[in-house]
């Protein structure tokens, strides 16, 4: 899998333009993958992107939407928890099998398949999309200093910019590395959750009843407010993005068996990692449920005010520091997956050729910029505002990435004999619908 013979490459059947220089091209094919041996020796190798993709699925945002969900209505939207997961599941499947299968990043592919009229407005939104995931990121990362180490929140977002230079220094590393970073920053996080559970001790049997549906959700417009918030904070348009290309750092071959195994091996490692992701997310959810609503607290959304909240409820001094501890992590995370999706998505739709410190720095700044900025302007007050606020905007973005996604899948001559099955096309096409009339019942209600 040379770039070069990606570069060279004849344009596939079904394809407008031929691929051009791959997205992230730097780790493009650079870690082996074993073609013999055991199943389990050879999903090692493949084990890593899913976990990239699972932080954006537990991000500040998340928390902040989690957290009101929680404090709000109980354990009544764990059902939405459970259900946007099984939607994360089958949706990151499809990237798998088009990053694979047609050798594309999602930008890539609507850049080969669509006239530019039609790819530049979803290169806008998808931008769009990431500056809402950055400013979650931002503002998570910059709570998470202030908690810990009384950083002012103005600094602390300036200091999140830093990251695209760690990314830099992990990549001349190797890929692997930045992939350690990710897994052990999110196994503290994972521990830190577990013993707030544990001190929170929450009705379990009330938890098993939440991921039950009810028609609340739909009926109520708070409900359905923060339930598209969550959907939006779980699937988000990034992760197409950087899944369908963090894939292609794996050296699986050409041939089409070859392909079909990695596309396998590639589903396994997301499915694993995002039921990780669904254990934090409900987690979240269930700790707001068992300290604030229980309390009748019924407003906390704030990540600030939950860090003084939770000791005195929770009868431990160690509780704020876990929370500060787990929500710095979290935003470490989210900074560096959403920095190596906003890459993919400026090279793969505009197949830009720079310098890697220069495409690094452009993309990074496009995002982090507008952020900062609005994270600065509004202050430490308003940021659980922005926060949710920030996962709406994903939830509305979410179509126009969900789309064409599933279209190229289910393309046999764009996919050849790895198209998508049936049944997953219908699955994906289905909560591509669902996804889109919440959308316009969400805006029907926050219209005066």
């Amino acid at each position: 899998m040379a770039v070069e013979s990606i570069e060279t490459g004849q344009a596939q059947s079904g394809w407008k333009r031929p691929r051009g220089t791959p997205s992230l091209a730097e780790v493009f094919g650079s870690i082996k993958t074993r073609p013999t041996g055991s199943f389990w020796r050879k999903l090692v190798a493949f084990l890593g992107p899913g976990y990239l993709v699972a932080v954006g699925y537990m991000d500040p945002g998340n928390w902040a939407t989690s957290l009101a969900g929680g404090s709000k209505f109980g354990y009544a939207l764990l059902f939405i928890a459970l259900m946007s997961n099984i939607m994360a599941i089958l949706l990151q499947a499809l990237c798998a099998r088009l990053g694979i299968g047609a050798g594309r990043d999602l930008a890539q592919a609507c850049r080969d398949a669509y006239p530019r009229w039609a790819s530049w407005p979803l290169w806008v939104v998808s931008e769009i999309a990431i500056c809402a995931t950055d400013l979650a990121e931002v503002i998570g990362t910059a709570i998470g200093l202030n908690l810990l180490f009384g950083v002012p929140l103005e600094i602390g977002v300036i200091i999140t910019a830093l990251d695209v230079f760690l990314i830099l220094w992990l990549q001349n590393l190797g890929f692997r590395w930045i992939e350690a970073i990710i897994v052990t920053l999110l196994g503290v996080i994972a521990v830190c959750f577990a013993i707030q559970i544990a001190l929170a001790n929450p009705e379990w049997g009330a938890v098993i009843r939440g991921f039950a549906p009810t028609t609340n959700i739909v009926t109520n417009p708070d409900m359905l407010y923060l339930a598209i918030g969550i959907i939006g904070a779980t699937v988000m348009p990034h992760n197409l993005f950087l899944h369908s290309g963090v894939v292609q750092t794996r050296n699986f071959g050409d041939s089409v068996e070859e392909k079909r195994e990695a596309i396998k091996l590639a589903t396994v490692d997301s499915t694993a990692a995002l039921m990780f992701a669904l254990l934090i997310n409900a987690s979240i959810l269930i700790l707001a449920a068992a300290t604030f609503n229980k309390t009748g607290q019924t407003d906390v959304s704030e990540l600030g005010e939950v860090h003084k909240l939770i000791a005195p409820l929770l009868g431990s001094g160690m509780a704020p520091t876990l929370f500060a501890i787990a929500l710095l992590c979290c935003g470490l995370n989210s900074t560096v997956t959403a920095t190596l999706a906003g890459q993919i998505v400026m090279e793969g739709f505009l197949d830009i050729r720079l310098p890697p410190w220069a495409r690094r720095l452009l993309t990074r700044a496009i995002a982090i910029v507008p952020a900062a900025g609005v994270t600065i302007w509004y202050g430490e007050a308003g940021t659980a505002k922005l926060l949710i606020l920030s996962q709406v905007i994903l939830g509305l973005a979410l179509p126009f990435a969900i789309v064409p996604l599933v279209m190229f899948t289910a393309n046999r001559a764009k996919m050849g004999e790895l198209v998508a099955p049936r049944w997953l096309t219908a699955a994906a096409a289905l909560i591509a619908a669902i996804l889109i009339v919440l959308n316009i019942k969400l805006l029907y209600d926050l219209i005066p």
